[in-house]
């Protein structure tokens, strides 16, 4: 699948949107159904799933530029692209003692709010993550850490989870 994605990259000579997306599938019976493609999650994961196949893989240095080329968006408001159909949420770490809570909101400020008021001493934002798939973004996360949640959508996390989390910009 990454293939075909990638295939149409050098195609275009630039990383697809999904309008290249569907007309490449209306026309081509061997080319996955975009929303295939939605099982990265956002743009910005399957960008970085092409980006690590072409690094494995000899002969992709061209499809590395494109992927290099590829800024999202990156604010700490919610936005509605162009169109209004696309609504942006975030996925927050967040710092209470030496547990870390992973969730979404709408509204970041707003969201370390309430969790004062929730809890008994201040915590602290570590990160925040701009995604258009919050669900899924938090979803991810909760499963990659599974192993370290100790209740709810707490964990108990070292360093190296958090410098994980924390290179994730916009997901």
């Amino acid at each position: 699948m990454l293939e075909k994605f990638i295939e149409l990259a050098r195609e275009l000579g630039q990383i697809p949107v999904k309008g290249d997306l569907l007309v490449r599938a209306r026309r081509d019976t061997e080319f996955p159904n975009p929303k295939t493609f939605e099982k990265f999650g956002s743009k910005a994961a399957l960008i970085d799933r092409v980006c690590e196949y072409c690094r494995t893989h000899t002969g992709y240095d061209d499809v590395l530029t494109f992927c290099a080329g590829y800024t999202p968006r990156n604010k700490n408001t919610v936005e509605q692209t162009e169109r209004g159909d696309e609504v942006f949420g975030f996925v927050y770490l967040t710092k209470f003692g030496h547990f870390f809570k992973i969730g979404k909101t709408n509204a970041p400020g707003r969201r370390e709010r309430e969790l004062a008021i929730q809890l008994p001493e201040k915590s602290k934002t570590v990160h925040v993550i701009r995604t258009d798939d919050p669900t899924g973004i938090e979803a991810y996360w909760h499963k990659r850490f599974e192993e370290k949640r100790k209740n709810g959508e707490w964990f108990e996390l070292d360093s190296k989870d958090v410098a994980a989390f924390r290179r994730r910009k916009f997901m």
